[in-house]
């Protein structure tokens, strides 16, 4: 299962060329670091790391998937546990350029930021606005009379807020900004901006920059703020690929403006394989924790049982780690189908690019939001010990929950899969054929009931689709009923947001179903017959828990009688049963290393509480028996009174 699932995509030669270096090793718990010191700490592994990336790259050796494994994925949480503050120059600076630069802006600009010559980040949110890009006021202005771009953040709203590395690692950025030629609005367009001098690394003329302070958790990313004053640009600096601006300030519009958010399209699909990392962190910690933990008799004449024998922690635990298994697998059939739509871009082939957007927006939101409330459960799942920054929890969630924010916040991504879905309902209406993700639409269409649920694992995943496409259904009647009261488009859809937001969840999820029936079905026929079984139980568990956790929408839309409900709850507790034997080695199949978890409840040697009090010493309030706090403050209050 290792080799089908692999949760560390850089072989294990790469792996050692990170962990074996003792540099890239904290001598200290980062939580005992002031901020400052922690973000030079980093920076300081950063370039290590970039320089071992620069060595792989010039051996050939580089692939995706080997750069998310060590910016982004379990290799490099455990190298920079708060994260890296050069993350966003390789995985959105370079793509950027890549994606939406000219051939000849390629060769300008691409051996620089492969080289680490220049170190750059992707400035797009702003103070003010983040996700309705619309909204965004940062402008360039083009004078054609010198044949640049004038930039500027006219209100403090403006400024550009959170790009990490931004604050005092990149010395130069691609600005996301109005684009005016010729005094009229053109759009969006990004831009390639110098920040700082590339020698003593002060901020240009023009330019104001800094860090905009602590956080919930990516403590070392160093995320930024930027402003612009009447900054001038060379018209060059404008990323050109799918729109250009000439000499003359013509305005060349993109044959699609979709176009212009590829490389938002490329980070949310990777952004789905993150969350399963996250959440095969969480449950191999609290997995191995529970085999070593005793406590609470089941039986008062046996001893305290290991904690997982309790039914209530299997169901904490185990549909955890079935939905780290499924988003795993479903993550790499999503990266597999944007490779295959890039390249029709690359042909000018665009059918199948609003289907993309709109599945990659319902998953990020879908898997980041079961990632964080899954991370959360597992925290729970150890009691008061996970609740200590020694288990790693603390770092999991800021982290894990920082993907429903960023790239795009969870609800609006919801929302514009919806948008999506009401258009294709009403293609279905009309009898269109559909894409192959939204085909279920159509016979939903056709037939208005669902008949002969009979519990398989195959019907389940017809019912998820079918209670989806009644969702859809739902959103755009009501978006209807309200356009012929005269409702514009965008206030109706307002009006609706909840049925909007639910029509995409459930379609999400249908997704999901039919990934995880179709992708570990394939897997389990490709292994032993046990491994197979285990495969099985997990699809069976993921499919049952994820169908109770919507039963209200299944009653709804489906003829279920509680017979077949408590049938389901009784298959639920039978799969908790079945993989209570193998939990352990299934969350040891994640091939996580030690240093990938850093945590002392679920390293592999189960040495749990000896590490516990190993990391408490290595308090700095522990150097000293007595604090100086005591003879300057405590004992001068114990004693007014004598």
């Amino acid at each position: 299962m290792v080799q089908k699932l692999g949760q560390l995509p850089a072989d294990i030669k790469k792996q050692k060329l990170f962990l074996d270096d003792p540099t890239l090793k904290d001598d200290i718990p980062i939580s005992y670091m002031s901020h400052k010191e922690l973000y030079e700490h980093s920076v300081k592994k950063a370039t290590i790391i970039a320089q071992k990336i620069r060595q792989i790259r010039n051996d050939g050796e580089d692939s995706v998937d080997v750069y998310n494994a060590i910016l982004g994925g379990s290799l490099g949480s455990a190298l920079i546990k708060e994260g890296n503050p050069m993350t966003l120059h390789f995985v959105m600076f370079v793509p950027t350029i890549m994606g939406q630069g000219t051939m000849d802006q390629q060769m300008e600009w691409l051996p620089k930021a492969w080289d680490c010559s220049i170190i750059g980040t992707y400035a797009q949110t702003e103070l003010g606005h983040g996700t309705f890009l619309r909204g965004l006021e940062t402008r360039a202005d083009y004078d054609a009379s010198t044949q640049e771009f004038v930039l500027n953040t006219p209100t403090l709203t403006a400024y550009k807020w959170w790009p990490g590395g931004l604050g005092h690692t990149a010395n130069y950025a691609i600005v996301v900004a109005q684009l005016y030629t010729k005094g009229e609005f053109r759009g969006l367009a990004p831009f390639i901006v110098q920040l700082r001098d590339e020698e003593t690394h002060e901020p240009l003329p023009g330019i104001d920059v800094g860090e905009i302070g602590t956080k919930l958790g990516m403590k070392s990313v160093n995320n930024g703020y930027l402003g612009l004053k009447n900054l001038r640009i060379p018209l060059k600096n404008m990323l050109m690929k799918n729109q250009q601006v000439l000499p003359d300030g013509t305005y060349v519009a993109p044959k699609n403006t979709v176009l212009t958010y590829g490389t938002m399209m490329f980070v949310r699909c990777a952004l789905i394989r993150d969350t399963a990392q996250s959440l095969a962190k969480a449950s191999t910690i609290a997995t191995r924790y529970s085999a070593v933990r005793r406590q609470s008799p089941i039986d008062p004449n046996l001893p305290e049982p290991q904690i997982m024998d309790h039914t209530t922690q299997q169901l904490k635990l185990f549909p955890q780690i079935a939905k780290a298994i499924v988003i795993k697998t479903t993550g790499d059939n999503v990266w597999n189908m944007y490779s295959n739509v890039s390249g029709e871009l690359e042909q000018g082939i665009l059918e199948r690019l609003p289907e993309m957007h709109a599945l990659s927006c319902c998953l990020k939101a879908i898997c980041s939001a079961d990632a964080a409330s899954g991370v959360e459960l597992c925290r729970l799942a150890c009691g008061g010990h996970g609740y200590m920054d020694c288990s790693n929890f603390p770092t999991i969630y800021g982290m894990a929950t920082a993907v429903c924010t960023y790239e795009g916040e969870n609800t609006v991504m919801l929302l514009q899969t919806a948008r999506y879905l009401v258009k294709v309902y009403a293609q279905a209406l009309n009898g269109e054929k559909l894409v192959p993700t939204v085909a279920y639409i159509s016979e939903a269409v056709k037939e208005t009931e669902f008949v002969n649920f009979d519990g398989s694992l195959q019907s389940i995943v017809k019912a998820f689709e079918f209670v989806a496409a009644n969702k859809i259904r739902i959103a755009y009647e009501r978006m209807e009923k309200l356009r012929k009261q005269g409702y514009g488009q965008e206030v109706a859809a307002n009006m609706c947001g909840i049925e909007l937001t639910q029509a995409a969840d459930l379609h999400g999820r249908a997704f999901l179903a039919l990934s995880a029936y179709t992708e570990l079905l394939a897997i389990a026929r490709g292994v032993s017959n046990a491994m197979g079984d285990v495969l099985k139980t997990i699809l069976e568990l993921y499919l049952i828990d994820a169908c109770l956790n919507r039963v209200g929408d299944f009653l709804r839309f489906i003829n279920f009688s509680g017979t077949e409900i408590d049938n389901l709850e009784i298959r639920l507790e039978n799969c908790l049963k079945q993989l209570r034997p193998n939990a352990v080695a299934l969350v040891d199949g994640f091939d996580l290393h030690d240093r990938v978890l850093d945590s002392a409840l679920g390293a592999s040697d189960g040495n749990v509480y000896e590490r516990i009090f190993e990391w408490a010493k290595k308090s700095p309030l522990n150097t000293e028996s007595v604090n100086k706090s005591f003879h300057q403050h405590l004992k001068p209050f114990m004693k007014a009174n004598l």
